[in-house]
């Protein structure tokens, strides 16, 4: 491959990615904004701790059952009946995996609801303790169940579209769940006691929008909806048998989190809700970059494999990976240092404190450290899959969440909740510290020569930034929490936007690569 062939291949990869990190930017701009209206109506207490616990049980079983697993199997699958078969025998399949999980996720949906009791008092077995508590997080969990049906079918339908190079409107669905969500909270939640059980039927109407919005796009690359269902298609017994080990392998981080809830339970009122709302914020960079390199990455990287192209699915993997750790390295040191600001900006007003502003900012730092281990496990496990190997992914998420088990009993006796951000930032280092190592015996020689380099670089941009931000926030008092929130913003925006150019600068200087296909997204020329 020579240079011109090899820059346009990282350049079409940096504009796809570019158009899934603008939709889902968009999409977590209002994913803050719910987050905000949350905060601003609900604080951190019983009842917050009560809807995080509850909507944690669907929001799991979504990323082991729908949007994680399924399109790490799915995509591969659909791939090579595209390639090979033809664009109808390709768009039956969607229709058999549809209506295949209309049934699977109605049953679990039906189990979920009958069963809750016994799940609530699984997963927060320390609610038992609070009258009620138990009893609403119980009916929340029911309502919130056929979440998980929306959702999944969202996640097919995202699939197939991302198959055919269609990135955009599936960035821009979950944007629809978060309006959802911001509208109970003004219009649906006052009509209910306690309130906030209308931010379940939020959760809803959220899932209907963001599946809704995708069909017509997905009718437009010609498909027709069929009333069929065979559980012994062929593709769809490959996709069943990919799923179930992907379910444990890329749910790994929704796990650790679950884990946390559970803990988090025996502890002091209020640490359920500091650790969601610190991992929400950690999450809009790793969804922006991290998550949009992945998705952009698993078509791609399927359709080589389908292909037999060994050496073009490795050279698509580096730039993915390189590209996943340029925009979240940065990003996790951005958010390390400047925590107190940017949470006092973002949710400290009505019933979210100054006091729940420095416990949340305790929970932020621990889980940022592991940022860009999280976005680098989504990249690489992508690849095992695209190859249909399952159990490796597997035994390593296995290995992680072991980990995260005991260092968060361990941790959580020192540090509180604290203690288990830190586990499970720790878990995912040890993630894609595994991973790579049966990367390069498994699947294909790691070209470190390429990586290790452009790392080092990239980590002493980020350092130069962070001890701008150190220097600069400290020079205009930006740390002082008595400030306003006007002064607050105006210092923050005057040493966030002064620590991005030292950024670039240093990027530039050091010849970073990465900043030259980041440019291209915004047309701008070095």
């Amino acid at each position: 491959m020579d240079l011109n062939q090899l820059e346009a291949r990282e350049d079409l990869i940096a504009k796809q990615v570019g158009t899934v990190g603008g939709g889902t930017l968009l999409s977590r701009i209002f994913g803050l904004l719910r987050e905000q209206v949350f905060a601003y109506l609900f604080g951190a207490g019983i009842y917050t701790d009560a809807f995080f616990a509850a909507f944690r049980i669907p929001n799991l079983l979504r990323d082991l059952f729908a949007e994680g697993a399924l399109s790490s199997a799915y995509v591969p699958v659909f791939s090579e009946h595209l390639t090979r078969r033809g664009k109808e025998s390709a768009l039956r399949l969607t229709n058999l995996v549809l209506n295949s999980l209309l049934v699977a996720t109605g049953v679990v949906v039906l189990l979920g609801i009958v069963l809750a009791p016994l799940i609530v008092k699984l997963i927060a077995p320390g609610f038992g303790e609070h009258p009620g508590q138990a009893e609403l997080t119980t009916l929340m969990a029911r309502i919130m169940f056929p979440f998980l049906i929306l959702v999944a079918l969202a996640a097919a339908v995202m699939g197939t579209l991302n198959c055919f190079g269609r990135f955009g409107p599936p960035a821009i669905a979950p944007t629809m769940f978060n309006l959802g969500m911001i509208a109970a909270g003004f219009l649906i939640c006052p009509f209910f006691d306690p309130p906030i059980v209308g931010m379940a039927i939020g959760v809803l109407l959220g899932g209907l929008g963001q599946l809704g919005l995708q069909l017509p796009f997905l009718r437009r690359v010609g498909f027709v909806y069929r009333a069929i269902l065979d559980f012994r298609d062929p593709g769809v017994r490959r996709i069943i048998a990919l799923m179930t080990p992907a379910a444990i392998g890329v749910g790994v981080t929704q796990i650790n989190i679950f884990v946390n809830t559970v803990l988090a339970s025996l502890l002091p009122e209020g640490s359920i809700s500091y650790l969601n709302y610190s991992y929400r914020l950690m999450h809009f960079p790793l969804g922006v970059f991290g998550v949009a390199v992945a998705t952009v990455s698993l078509p791609r990287v399927s359709e080589l494999a389908a292909l037999g192209d060994r050496d073009k699915m490795l050279s698509t993997y580096y730039d993915s990976l390189k590209l996943a750790l340029f925009l979240t390295i940065p990003s996790s040191l951005f958010l390390i240092f400047l925590a107190s600001p940017i949470l006092k900006l973002l949710y400290q007003r009505g019933e979210f404190t100054g006091v729940d502003t420095l416990a949340t900012t305790r929970a932020l730092i621990p889980y940022c450290a592991g940022l860009f281990a999280y976005a680098s496990v989504r990249v690489t496990s992508q690849v095992f899959y695209a190859v249909k190997n399952t159990k490796t992914p597997v035994v390593v998420a296995a290995i992680a969440v072991a980990s995260n088990i005991i260092l968060s009993l361990i941790l959580m006796q020192f540090f509180s909740y604290t203690g288990l951000a830190m586990a499970t930032a720790v878990a995912a280092l040890v993630n894609i510290s595994l991973l790579l190592y049966f990367f390069n015996r498994k699947i294909g020689k790691i070209d470190w020569s390429s990586l290790v380099p452009t790392v080092v670089k990239i980590l002493l941009a980020s350092l130069f930034m962070s001890l701008f931000l150190i220097f600069a926030g400290r020079v205009v008092n930006l740390f002082d929490p008595g400030l306003s929130f006007i002064a607050t913003l105006l210092r923050f925006l005057l040493v966030s936007v002064s620590g991005l150019l030292i950024f670039l600068f240093f990027s530039h200087i050091l010849k970073i690569e990465e900043l030259r296909r980041v440019l291209y997204l915004a047309k701008i020329k070095r």
